[in-house]
Formats: C-alpha cells, sequence, structure tokens
C-alpha cells in the first residue's frame, strides 16, 4: 500500500530539489509541468504539479515516520548538506510522545517533519505555556 499526495508548486524545478533531498530519491517521471516521485520507504507516490498560483495553506504539516534516531540524523545530514534551514528536535515530548525529529519546509512553505518516536508519554508537551509542539 501506498499514499498519494498532490502538491502544486510555483517553482517545480526547486521543489523538486527539495523532495529529491527529502525522499533520499529522484522523480520516477519529471516534466515541464509535473514531477512524480514513487518510493518504498516511505509507501509514496507524491506528485508535484506547477501551478503559478500556488499557495501552501497554514497551519498544516507532513511527516515520515522512520525506524530509528539514526534514520533522522542521516536526514538532518542531507537536509544539511543540501543547504536547506532544519529545525532539530532530540528527544522531545510532543503529541504524547518522546520523539527526535528534524523540520524542514518545501519552497511553499510546507513543513515536513522527520521523525522518530522513542516511547509514548503521558503528556503531550514539553511546553508548559500550551502551545503546541507541532505547529
Amino acid at each position: 500500500m501506498k499514499m498519494h499526495l498532490n502538491i502544486a508548486t510555483r517553482d517545480l524545478d526547486a521543489s523538486v530539489a527539495f523532495y529529491s533531498t527529502l525522499l533520499g530519491a529522484q522523480p520516477a517521471k519529471k516534466l515541464d509541468d509535473y514531477a512524480l516521485f514513487i518510493t518504498e520507504q516511505p509507501g509514496l507516490e507524491l506528485a508535484l504539479d506547477f501551478d503559478k498560483d500556488a499557495n501552501a495553506p497554514f497551519g498544516q504539516h507532513f511527516g515520515i515516520v522512520v525506524d530509528s534516531p539514526e534514520a533522522v540524523e542521516a536526514q538532518i545530514e542531507r537536509l544539511n548538506v543540501a543547504g536547506y534551514a532544519t529545525d532539530v528536535e532530540r528527544e522531545e515530548t510532543c503529541c504524547y510522545a518522546n520523539q527526535t525529529k528534524v523540520w524542514a519546509s518545501d519552497p511553499e512553505g510546507r513543513r515536513w517533519e522527520t521523525y522518530f518516536v522513542h516511547e509514548d508519554t503521558e503528556e503531550r508537551d514539553q511546553d508548559d505555556a500550551g502551545a503546541t509542539c507541532c505547529a
């Protein structure tokens, strides 16, 4: 089973570069107005469509769950080497789980997290102010 996502982008080449880094894969298909990634880990078909008016919705994010904290560290390295800004959280509580994760944003501003869950927790977040960690 695979998940399919279709994402609109104002800059197809920049989005292909970002998602190639994020997914550790090259597109299976690349045309002037379309690119398609097909990956096994994660099981995903990601279609990118050129749309000069694309605008990422505010308040959403996407995630890739990995099998080890070392996989998160490898993602951090891959994103940093490619020059993408990252936010790293190591063994922090978020959404009722202790997690290690890295955040990066695509060219449209969509936030992506790559994360590993160390263990479930009773607390939602480490922040006592009530702000959610996933925003």
